[in-house]
């Protein structure tokens, strides 16, 4: 019965491939009946499903042990659309369930953000008015078991998985806590939880704005702007840093209602064609915002910045409305739709590729390399680099995710000849297509990943939960209690002054065999340890987004974009001059 119901699957597959002829919608396959409807398919389809019966046919006579036709069948059709291009995925049920859990701002879980560290998966943060707030979980407390499974070896995704389910239903999970001599149990309750794909908006300094537009694209990122625009405005907002660093994109309506709201009404967004050469191309328009805001925008990039987020640094690059920091983007211009198989199953296919408002293409070149080349280094003469935690600029990921894995830390690509061809925009400015969007002023990320600081880093962490129970001698002051959802801290609450930062040196030379740092790493790498130290202890006591503004001020891509205000202002006075002449 499995082998025919994957059967059917990859026979549904290869009819939904066969059909498909564009347009930005999720679509449904044929579901077929019998798998013997064969006979009256096209000769190439009537091929192919012969094929594959035989060889299935084959394995099933002749293979030595027994077989699991499901994960046989999985790997069948994912190998198909793995010789088409990289972003064209087949999902399992779950994994499909996920997906479509991505693509709205909520799910059914209990509301906590999750790391793994050296020894075992820890609560960063907790969500806000959720469940396992409600519940008692704190930052720091370690994941034991979940539902009487032993967690301890357990990576992030699968102590997140494990929470996540339906809702009202329960999940037990044993935590070890800091200054706690028996392990505690919650017994909670699922819920939803929210997403939202903008999770920091305030104001940086007097008139200056600042949006992390860094969870993705789904079904109410345009209003969350919105929101946070209008917040902002009513602050007195007169120029903005729109942060698109580390956002893997998503739907792409919402990457065009998102650029147009910094567009005037009737300017193109973005245009799509297929694959033949009489295809027809489809140009989106703002038509929906009348981009009435004339405030200068700086927007930052970086190498993980793809999809629909490209999509909008590159309209207001093309437009002219503002200057890009930061890297240059990863370079997905490729447009996928998603489909629904029988049985739950799904997939992703790329049927169409996007363009700039002045005709670039962004996709970067998949043709040479690995899968790894295309997903971790954006050439071959990049050099590989080692493990290191999470950037400072990475976003938070709520409920119930694990936190992004550990990152190598990029640095600027080589500089290579264009990829494409000279493509004039606004105000006459040149631009090349095929390898994504490049920043206009090209700035590297804070160095995370020299030995020295994935060692501080992890050892932060451990810190600052003993630091946080009230646990560190002399420093039972910074003891958090309760977090303060909501506020900002003061540079006076809770500094890392040089008692604290001495403290933390004890530490780590008190269990010098675990982190592995010696003294002279230590006083080298003081300045970065305060950062670690001060965004940890900030993330316990007022939630993980507010941690990650602490470290805002020691980002060097943010530090530029300010410093890049004027140029903006001035391009957009020359792209109105030259629009009016």
């Amino acid at each position: 019965m499995m082998r025919d119901r994957l059967g059917l699957i990859v026979f549904a597959v290869v009819m939904a491939a066969g059909a498909i002829a564009g347009g930005v919608a999720t679509r449904r396959a044929r579901r077929v009946p019998e798998v013997s409807q064969g006979s009256s398919l096209p000769p190439a389809e009537r091929q192919i499903e012969g094929d594959y019966d035989d060889a299935l046919a084959v394995v099933d006579e002749n293979y030595a042990d027994e077989i699991d036709y499901e994960k046989a069948s999985q790997a069948a059709i994912q190998g198909m659309l793995s010789t088409l291009d990289p972003h064209s995925t087949f999902f399992t049920k779950a994994d499909f369930d996920r997906l479509q859990q991505d693509h709205a701002s909520s799910f059914y879980g209990i509301g906590v953000t999750i790391l793994r560290h050296r020894d075992a998966v820890y609560v960063q943060s907790v969500v806000h008015d959720t469940p396992a707030d409600r519940a008692g979980l704190r930052y720091g407390d370690k994941i034991l078991e979940v539902d009487g499974k032993d967690a301890r070896e357990w990576t992030g995704a699968q102590v997140s998985k494990a929470v996540r389910g339906e809702r009202g239903e329960t999940v037990t999970i044993k935590v070890e806590r800091a200054g706690s001599q028996a392990p505690l149990y919650f017994r909670i309750v699922r819920d939803a939880v929210p997403q939202p794909t903008i999770r920091t908006a305030f104001m940086l300094r007097p008139g200056t704005g600042y949006v992390a537009l860094t969870g993705g694209f789904s079904s109410s990122t345009s209003d969350e702007l919105e929101k946070a625009l209008d917040t902002l405005g009513r602050q007195g907002m007169t120029q903005l840093v729109l942060d698109l660093r580390n956002n893997p994109g998503g739907l792409l309506p919402q990457a065009i209602k998102v650029a147009g709201q910094f567009l005037p009404r009737g300017y193109p967004v973005v245009s799509v064609r297929g694959r033949t050469e009489n295809a027809q191309t489809l140009l989106y328009k703002n038509t929906e915002f009348d981009g009435a805001t004339d405030y200068p925008i700086v927007v930052l990039i970086n190498r993980n910045t793809a999809s629909a987020s490209e999509i909008v640094a590159g309209a207001i690059q093309d437009h002219g409305r503002g200057l890009i920091v930061g890297e240059t983007s990863f370079g997905k211009g490729l447009v996928q739709h998603v489909f629904t198989l029988p049985y739950g199953y799904g997939l992703t296919l790329t049927t169409q590729k996007y363009y700039t408002p002045y005709g670039r293409s962004i996709q970067r070149d998949y043709s040479a390399g690995s899968l790894y080349d295309y997903y971790v280094r954006h050439d071959a003469t990049d050099e590989p680099a080692p493990n290191a935690p999470q950037s400072p600029t990475l976003p938070a990921v709520p409920g119930d995710a694990a936190a992004p894995p550990a990152q190598p830390t990029p640095q600027p690509a080589p500089k290579l000849p264009p990829a494409g061809p000279a493509v004039r925009t606004a105000a006459g400015r040149v631009f090349y297509g095929g390898g994504g969007i490049t920043p206009d002023a090209e700035v590297k990320p804070l160095d995370v990943a020299s030995p020295a600081r994935v060692k501080i880093y992890e050892a932060a962490f451990h810190f600052t939960r003993q630091l946080a129970a009230g646990q560190i001698a002399g420093l039972e002051n910074y003891r958090v209690e309760r977090v303060l959802y909501g506020q900002q801290p003061r540079a006076t609450d809770l500094p890392v002054n040089d008692r604290v930062l001495e403290a933390f040196k004890d530490f780590v030379r008190k269990d010098e065999g675990t982190f592995g740092l010696t003294p002279a790493q230590l006083d080298a790498e003081a300045d970065y340890a305060r950062v670690r130290v001060r965004e940890e202890i900030v993330t316990a006591a007022y939630g993980i987004e507010v941690g990650l503004r602490t470290l805002l001020d020691s980002d060097p891509q943010m530090q530029r974009a300010l410093e890049a205000f004027p140029d903006a202002r001035r391009l957009a006075e020359m792209v109105r001059a030259s629009s009016t002449s």
